[in-house]
């Protein structure tokens, strides 16, 4: 799959997509281009069957994210609808990347900052190395945050962490991202890229639409409306009628590695 946008390299490989953030001169910040084009990535992914499995990384090894490139501020953000359009644009990549319906991977070198941060609280899981650092630094900047980005944040960590993280806007390590709950695995920098193939590979292995029905049970749980519990039945139900419960029925009794295709 060739490139959206020069600062989102896109790749496949073994069931795996692969998204990097690739604007290295600024610790991988989002332009709003790669805002924009995100959407069109995830949606590709989303419509691939070969595609178990979304991991978003950040190119170069020392950011995943250093949040929003403030340099495009003074035309993006100059005026009300130039605002409005850029905030859409970051609100729907965000959107995308959390209902997605399939298992997501935020792969976290160095520094995950601000928007770099809701990124990485719009994946499933959150695995980092041990360098990495970890802020939201809008009180030092005078920006406001909005209800989407505060409600994941909660969601994570509970109100009172992200009381702290905002109010001092400090940056915390890896260490401590981990005793929050902010992230999943903490793993030796230079043991990072096999831990999130090994973990990658092993879900994307496993049924899809098992995965998907877990993935979309586990979200009504947590809906603020409360579960749809007719689309969780459905979503279960889907897995008990898919080829894909027959084939791993038949490689049980075989003895065999399942080979499922999300059908």
């Amino acid at each position: 799959m060739a490139d959206i946008t020069n600062h989102l390299i896109v790749s496949k490989k073994n069931h795996v997509g692969s998204i990097k953030l690739d604007n290295q001169s600024k610790r991988n910040a989002m332009t709003f281009e790669m805002w924009r084009d995100l959407p069109i990535v995830l949606d590709s992914f989303m419509a691939d069957n070969d595609v178990h499995v979304v991991v978003i990384s950040g190119n170069g090894g020392k950011a995943f994210c250093a949040g929003a490139d403030i340099s495009q501020f003074e035309n993006n953000r100059s005026n009300d609808e130039a605002t409005e359009i850029y905030n859409e644009a970051v609100s729907k990549a965000s959107q995308s990347l959390s209902e997605i319906q399939k298992p997501t991977i935020a792969k976290i070198e160095g520094f995950c900052i601000g928007g770099g941060l809701g990124l990485a609280l719009c994946c499933d899981l959150r695995i980092a190395n041990d360098v990495s650092s970890y802020a939201v630094p809008a009180a030092k900047l005078g920006l406001g945050y909005g209800h989407d980005g505060l409600t994941r944040l909660v969601d994570v960590v509970g109100p009172s962490t992200a009381k702290e993280i905002f109010f001092t806007a400090r940056q915390f390590t890896a260490t401590e991202a981990m005793a929050m709950g902010l992230i999943n695995r903490v793993v030796p920098r230079a043991l990072l890229d096999a831990h999130v193939d090994h973990y990658s590979k092993c879900i994307a292995e496993n049924a899809p639409l098992t995965i998907h029905a877990a993935k979309t049970v586990i979200q009504e749980l947590v809906s603020k409306t409360g579960p749809d519990y007719a689309l969780c039945r459905k979503v279960v139900d889907d897995c008990f009628s898919s080829e894909d419960y027959k084939e791993g029925r038949e490689a049980f009794m075989e003895k065999r590695k399942p080979h499922f295709k999300r059908r």
